[in-house]
């Protein structure tokens, strides 16, 4: 069924709500994870069009996803994390056809119709641009 899995995972308490549902799915179908975590301030905007240096968030980001990778690991996982730098859904939809995953695993924050629009709605962009299936979990503090 599932052979490897994308989780977008944002640096927040957010993720436990993906990252719970989708350890028990790669469980029972001995999934590979890949956490993605794209870094959108600034710098990583600019980072290779600029030759910019790595910023702060983007160390706190690589740290991030290293303790996560060592959690998951440790817990029977076979897992990678790798960061990606710019816009969140552009990167997730080229991540996710790169590396030839076959489900896509992310939260949603329950935004409604207005917030949407002002705010962007990652999901519901990903969603559209691959052709994987996406599961989307709201998110639980």
């Amino acid at each position: 069924m599932y052979k490897r899995i994308l989780v977008a995972v944002e640096n927040s308490e957010r993720d436990r709500t993906i990252l719970t549902h989708v350890q028990q799915l790669a469980r029972l179908t001995g999934a590979r994870l890949l956490l993605v975590h794209v870094a959108d301030g600034w710098v990583a905007r600019h980072f290779d069009d600029l030759d910019l240096r790595e910023s702060e968030e983007m160390r706190q980001d690589q740290e991030y996803l290293q303790r996560l990778s060592e959690e998951l690991s440790r817990a029977g996982f076979q897992v990678e994390g790798r960061l990606a730098l710019g816009d969140p859904a552009t990167e997730i939809v080229k991540v996710a056809d790169e590396e030839h995953v076959d489900l896509i695993a992310m939260t949603t924050h329950g935004h409604r119709f207005i917030a949407d629009l002002l705010l962007g709605a990652t999901a519901d962009r990903v969603r559209h641009a691959v052709k994987v299936p996406v599961l989307l979990l709201k998110a639980q503090l």
